[in-house]
């Protein structure tokens, strides 16, 4: 928890591996790993973790987070993915975030001691969404337990009122959080209301981390003070992602907003396929080449076709060219 290990730049919202059967692929996490530091650029995770909201068109999710699918599979199954994850990213990655958010308390708490006994470097959770907080006094006594299961690891609110209809304003829920759980080091803000984010970015001391989480706009969130952003399309375009972020720090507003741009201009037309975790999935299948399968039930397979036609989209907007120069 020290301030030489605070995670910042890009984080990947990882993808379960799942057969045709539903069944999960440890073996697929070491490529992945490879695919991610070497063809993106990106050395932070966030592990069974949730995708980002489109604006234009709402998502259907389930939610592990949604991206990794975590609230479709069992204690068990996320235990050894955590493991997996954690032990294949060690010497490669530089923060591998362990969300732990459940409907259960006391499954977020084994959660949580487990991802302490496999040495993550941090943990997230949600707010429950099924038996809901109902303010921010309760929402910080549901977290305070969750983190206390785990009090050596940074502990990090996750954020994302389109999934969970829990909409306790975030900068309500930090008020003296860090007397309350002194392991917090940070938020995974994954709404919309800019003006929410930007007092949890002032309010924040300098051992915090503010991750936005919704990619279509995350040039917005640079703007208020982002430190870092977790995202599901970081997994196939964060070489791109990271290049809007170094034109952001260079000054180069023209260059960061033209990126911006083009994510925009391809999750617009991802979304006429109705752009949930399915397709999102496949999608990522289509770009890496990685053997992820599809969701599981009751999430909908996405037809490759859908994705064929995202990726076709995808390599006009963003071709091979851009892509070779940026992996220099």
């Amino acid at each position: 928890m020290s301030a030489a290990k605070k995670p910042t730049g890009l984080v990947a919202a990882t993808f379960t591996p799942l057969t045709t059967q539903g069944e999960i692929i440890l073996s697929e996490i070491g490529p992945y790993i490879d695919y991610l530091t070497q063809k993106q650029g990106v050395r932070n995770i966030f592990v069974m973790t949730a995708p980002f909201t489109l604006l234009s068109q709402p998502m259907n999710h389930s939610i592990n987070g949604t991206t990794g699918e975590s609230m479709a599979l069992s204690v068990a199954e996320r235990k050894k993915l955590a493991e997996e994850w954690c032990s294949k990213a060690k010497g490669k990655m530089e923060h591998v975030i362990v969300n732990v958010g459940c409907l259960s308390l006391k499954d977020s708490q084994e959660l949580a001691s487990h991802a302490a006994e496999i040495k993550a470097d941090a943990i997230a959770a949600m707010a429950p969404f099924f038996f809901k907080p109902s303010n921010a006094d309760v929402l910080r006594m549901f977290l305070k337990e969750v983190a206390s299961a785990a009090p050596t690891l940074p502990f990090y609110y996750y954020h994302i009122p389109s999934l969970t209809g829990v909409n306790v304003p975030v900068r309500d829920l930090l008020e003296d959080i860090q007397n309350v759980i002194p392991s917090f080091r940070g938020v995974k803000f994954s709404g919309t209301d800019l003006m929410d984010f930007g007092l949890c970015v002032s309010y924040s001391p300098p051992n915090w981390t503010i991750f936005y989480g919704v990619d279509e706009q995350l040039l917005s969130a640079l703007v208020m003070g982002a430190q870092g952003a977790v995202g599901s399309t970081y997994n196939y375009l964060g070489s791109h992602i990271n290049k809007l972020v170094s034109a952001f720090e260079k000054g180069d507003l023209v260059e960061a907003r033209t990126i911006q741009f083009k994510l925009q201009d391809l999750l617009k037309y991802a979304s006429k396929f109705g752009f949930d975790l399915g397709v999102n999935k496949q999608l990522m299948i289509q770009l890496s080449g990685l053997s992820l399968g599809p969701p599981r039930l009751p999430v909908k397979p996405c037809p490759p076709a859908d994705a064929l036609s995202i990726a076709h989209k995808f390599q006009s907007i963003f071709p091979e060219r851009d892509q070779s120069e940026l992996n220099t």
